[in-house]
């Protein structure tokens, strides 16, 4: 006898990922961003929101992705950020 596992599958339609910073531990918050940018396909893009404006990791970002990820500010407030990173082809 078979058994067929119904296969998940993770991608969005509007290919649009929410990642909330806000709830992982800091010490944590840079490795868990690059895994789930690892993870996007080009033109898939993490909907990226924080409790303050990321300058080191965007700097991060820069040196291990150059022009492949294009951040885009979608908020920049003083205790709130949204930030779309979308992967490149």
């Amino acid at each position: 006898m078979e058994i067929h596992i119904p296969v998940h599958n993770h991608n969005r339609a509007d290919g649009i990922y929410v990642f909330d910073a806000r709830g992982i531990a800091k010490r944590f918050r840079h490795a868990a961003i690059f895994g789930a940018l690892d993870a996007l396909q080009p033109g898939e893009r993490m909907r990226f929101v924080n409790d303050h404006d990321p300058i080191p990791l965007l700097q991060q970002m820069q040196a291990r992705y150059g022009g492949r990820v294009d951040i885009q500010y979608r908020e920049r407030e003083p205790t709130h950020v949204t930030i779309d990173f979308v992967v490149q082809g």
